[in-house]
């Protein structure tokens, strides 16, 4: 077997609003400058309707691609999804064949460009113009994602403030609604076929996917980015095609491919087709830009499992998939110059359904597996009645697209088996959570997959309303006597547990040593975590163990012992049962400090129990202020805690006295010298670090 890839993670560059912008800007383009009139042709004025259905459709597939990318944000989007939850045989298919359809779709894009130059440079060559444009988009993907995010976010405002102008000033100047007069002529079949045309329209929106690992707080970022772009897409499409409809004959607007360059003339005449060309070149640049981005991270994910030559998984010191990326651009190229993009393109839509269909499955399996590390920020709603429907409406849309793009399909899946047997399946072990979902967790389930998503809570990190600061603050701290065992310890943290819950000390003490001998217990770096959860508990609770250089049973999950090196820190935790994904997000976090540089060196020399909390604390989310005369804090003094004016967001933790810590009340007064403790929201903090001076 192959030696697993190093990984090298993408730099987290992209913002909420590139988000959107890489949606939006990778939809609004050949369904609303190309297909419109193609549609009417089978639908007639009822292809409004066409368009409304289409991004419906879309919602439950879209809903479920969100989730797993919230679950997992991870370069490669259909492809490491399917991988991870349905095997590496299906990831293999859905890599290469959705890398294929996405470069594909973007060498559409680039040659559509030319219908629209053409109305403002009748001599330019569609094709040189594509190539050239392939070339620049190309050397901006390699210059970094923020780069190329910066790009379309211009792109886009420039797009979404034209199209704005057309649907205004075209939809002001509608003097009559007669184009709508047998808006039902066609039938219902027509609008559902034409529904499943136009339904290639919106799957732009689901590109963010790939792109996920290279985005600021995903859990919020993701879910706001798709869902806005998706709603923007459904009006501009709806409101601009009423515009072409009510503008445009119905014998000029059939079939014609510049159709909302002829809607524009008809209420704004040359400076109308000026500018809806330079909004559709805007829109086609776009998909490329974005389509770029996003296919390029197929081969990067593949090449770190193996399942395509590691070559692609490099990155280049700026954090740049740069061979992945030109690897891409040359795809398109060739496409443009060997191929005919427009009329593949269109095939590889049916393909594109099938891997919808599957990432709605793939978050059944996920739930089914029970995976705990498996915590999306966002879970798809209806479970599992909408992931059903996801997983067979595209096979309705795809038995109406005809034989040929089924074809294709089976082709795409052939090859896809034909790679994974004679290339990948030698170079990976993985099952996928399906695995799971037939053993329920037991002896034989995928340890790699579970360990992989626990990496990926611990880069994700907490949740706005995990009580992480407030349990280290409610934290018991304990100090190891010298010549104590770590058994010692474990009782001496049960019976504090047990002093708060309704658990008796020899149950969780027997407990905490059994999950350290079965391998459950973390110990590393001077550091060990023995966690376990309890029903009927309301919040976590922790206790803090000081230890010097303690030797730790630690065993695996056959029972073989081992020593542990010397062991300086012990974090006790208990957390509800019915909360998996917290209990494991408290634990990443308390992973993710301990591993920072000097944490072991501030832990050993912390002289008092508010000093070794505060080491723990996120440093956005506590401050550390002492109460002196002369200084910004004066006015505190032989003050209450109720009436200081403090934040609604804030509340003083921790109060250190001396030698004494306490836990201050509204009716406590503060004396010269106190420390305090203070946590809250960042926002609130901002206002006490600027009032109080504290950096």
């Amino acid at each position: 077997m192959a030696s697993p890839a190093p990984i090298e993670r993408l730099k987290k560059k992209l913002g909420p609003f590139s988000v959107f912008a890489i949606a939006i800007g990778t939809t609004l383009s050949a369904g609303f400058f190309l297909l419109p009139g193609l549609a009417f042709a089978i639908a007639g004025p009822a292809v409004i309707l066409s368009y409304l259905i289409a991004g419906l459709l879309l919602v439950p597939a879209m809903l479920c691609i969100v989730e797993l990318s919230t679950a997992m944000p991870r370069a490669g989007g259909a492809y490491f999804y399917l991988d991870r939850s349905l095997g590496p045989l299906a990831g293999t298919i859905g890599g290469l064949g959705t890398w294929l359809a996405l470069t594909l779709k973007t060498a559409f894009a680039l040659v559509g460009m030319g219908f629209y130059l053409q109305l403002l440079l009748p001599d330019v060559p569609p094709m040189g113009v594509a190539v050239g444009l392939a070339l620049l988009f190309g050397v901006m993907n390699c210059l970094g994602s923020a780069r190329a995010g910066k790009l379309q976010i211009i792109l886009v405002i420039g797009l979404l403030t034209l199209l704005a102008w057309f649907i205004g000033w075209g939809g002001a100047t509608v003097d009559n609604f007669d184009h709508f007069g047998g808006f039902f002529d066609e039938g219902g079949e027509a609008i559902l076929s034409t529904a499943g045309l136009v339904f290639i329209s919106y799957i732009g929106v689901t590109k963010v996917a790939s792109i996920a690992e290279e985005v600021r707080d995903p859990e919020r970022s993701l879910p706001r980015g798709v869902f806005t772009a998706l709603s923007c897409s459904m009006v501009i499409y709806v409101l601009g095609v009423a515009v072409m409809v009510l503008h445009v004959p119905a014998e000029k607007l059939a079939g014609d491919l510049t159709v909302v360059a002829t809607a524009a003339e008809t209420f704004a005449g040359r400076t109308g087709v000026i500018t809806v060309s330079v909004a559709a070149i805007l829109a086609f640049s776009s998909v490329a830009n974005g389509g770029i981005l996003s296919s390029s991270r197929y081969p990067l994910a593949m090449g770190r499992d193996n399942l395509v030559p590691v070559f692609f998984a490099k990155l280049d010191p700026r954090g740049v998939p740069i061979r992945s990326v030109v690897f891409t651009v040359a795809a398109i190229i060739l496409y443009i110059v060997v191929l005919d993009p427009i009329k593949i393109a269109k095939l590889a839509s049916a393909f594109q359904l099938l891997i919808f269909a599957s990432l709605c499955m793939a978050v059944i399996v996920m739930r089914e597996s029970r995976i705990p590390s498996y915590d999306p920020g966002y879970r798809s709603p209806f479970y599992p009645w909408l992931q059903i429907v996801g997983a067979v409406g595209p096979f309705v849309l795809i038995a109406e697209m005809g034989w040929l793009p089924t074809l294709f399909s089976t082709g795409l899946i052939a090859v896809g088996m034909l790679w994974f047997r004679y290339y990948g399946m030698k170079s990976v072990s993985r099952t996928g959570a399906i695995r799971h979902v037939f053993v329920r967790m037991g002896h034989a389930h995928d340890a790699q997959l579970d360990r992989e998503l626990r990496t990926i809570l611990k880069e994700k990190g907490l949740r706005d309303h995990d009580p992480f600061d407030e349990s280290v603050v409610r934290a018991f701290v304990l100090d190891a006597d010298e010549g104590q065992d770590f058994e010692a310890v474990v009782n001496l943290a049960s019976e504090k547990f047990a002093s708060l819950t309704s658990s008796e000390a020899h149950t969780l003490a027997t407990a905490f040593m059994q999950g350290t001998r079965r391998g459950m217990t973390p110990v590393a770096g001077g550091v060990a975590l023995p966690h376990l959860r309890l029903p009927d508990l309301d919040e976590p609770l922790l206790v803090l163990a000081r230890c010097n250089g303690m030797h730790i049973p630690v065993g695996d999950a056959f029972g073989h012992l081992e020593t542990s090196e010397g062991t300086y820190a012990i974090f006790f935790l208990l957390s509800p049962e019915d909360d998996p994904g917290q209990h494991l997000r408290i634990l990443a976090q308390l992973a993710s400090r301990v591993d920072q540089e000097g944490f072991l060196e501030e832990w050993r020399a912390a002289g008092s129990e508010q000093l070794l909390k505060e080491i723990l604390l996120r440093d956005e989310r506590y401050l550390s202020v002492v109460v002196a005369r002369e200084g910004s804090t004066e006015n505190m003094i032989d003050k209450a805690v109720r009436d200081l004016d403090l934040p609604e967001e804030c509340l003083i933790a921790i109060l250190r006295r001396g030698e004494e810590s306490l836990v201050p009340r509204g009716t406590t007064v503060l004396r010269q010298g106190d420390q305090l403790t203070i946590l809250g929201s960042r926002d609130a903090l901002v206002q006490l670090r600027a009032r109080y001076g504290v950096g």
